[in-house]
């Protein structure tokens, strides 16, 4: 876990994983941390993530705990959690969270200001994160994330640069407003808030690259659920051109048994995967 806090005095890119075998991948791959995507998770087990339609179906906490334990027992480096909420609007829910992802073995978790519904008050805001802190410990990296960017509310990005200041002030290691997909906001906000900021990329259209975040000074770059969506829209063109021509030219892509075999192998035995050079 202090090794996950070091990484965040520098600069890092942390892709998302949503089962064991992913992780694996991601972790082999030589990044140094890796993230669990709730919105991955989800869908993975046929369930929604985020402004559910009513009446859908949603992970539970526990559901998502028991992914989690799985991720992190596969993964040779540390793994930050996408905790939500925390899970209930109470500063003590979120504190039995945090202590939930610390027994699951989690490096670090992102703790959200939205409820599926709407930003929670600032004040109740700045509350769950002090009490996110004193149940974190001092080893476990806590992301306070805000959301108003994200929900295009009528939220102003100066809100925005507030809430994520009073979130570091309240005991965040790091911060994470996601939603910004212009360079020039980007650099405002590494500019003004007073702490390492995460940007996720993949969402939607946006052309950001590494390069581009890491030369603006964003400390931290994850994925949330791009992958994931990446990996369900193969499936599906997959199956749809089997089902239209017969054709199986989406095989080509796979990657062989045999080097599945000896990856995962090396991992359930505690080897460094990356030395297989998968």
């Amino acid at each position: 876990m202090t090794m996950f806090r070091e990484l965040h005095a520098d600069r890092f890119v942390m892709p998302n994983a949503w089962d064991a075998g992913s992780a694996v991948i991601l972790a082999a791959a030589g990044f140094p941390a890796i993230a669990t995507t709730s919105a991955g998770i989800a869908f993975s087990l046929a369930k929604g993530d985020h402004t559910l339609p009513d009446g859908a179906p949603a992970v539970s906490r526990e559901q998502m705990f028991d992914r989690t334990r799985e991720i992190t027992a596969a993964s040779a480096v540390p793994v930050n959690g996408d905790l939500e909420d925390g899970y209930g609007a109470s500063s003590s829910q979120v504190a039995e969270t945090i202590a939930l992802a610390r027994e699951a073995g989690l490096a670090g978790g992102n703790i959200e200001d939205y409820d599926g519904r709407e930003l929670y008050d600032v004040e109740l805001s700045v509350e769950r994160i002090v009490a996110a802190r004193e149940a974190a410990g001092d080893e476990f990296v806590l992301t306070a994330r805000t959301d108003g960017q994200l929900l295009r509310t009528p939220t102003s990005l100066s809100d925005s640069i507030d809430r994520a200041n009073r979130y570091r002030a309240a005991g965040a290691d790091c911060l994470y407003v996601p939603g910004v997909n212009d360079l020039d906001t980007i650099r405002t906000l590494v500019a003004e808030i007073d702490g390492p900021l995460n940007v996720v990329i993949g969402l939607g259209s946006s052309t950001l690259t590494v390069a581009d975040l890491q030369a603006a000074g964003v400390v931290r770059i994850s994925l949330g659920g791009s992958i994931a969506r990446a990996a369900l829209g193969f499936i599906r063109r997959s199956a749809e051109e089997l089902a239209t021509k017969g054709t199986i030219t989406f095989a080509a892509d796979q990657i062989p048994q045999a080097e599945l075999n000896e990856l995962f192998a090396r991992a359930s035995t505690g080897q460094d995967v990356t030395e297989s050079g998968s």
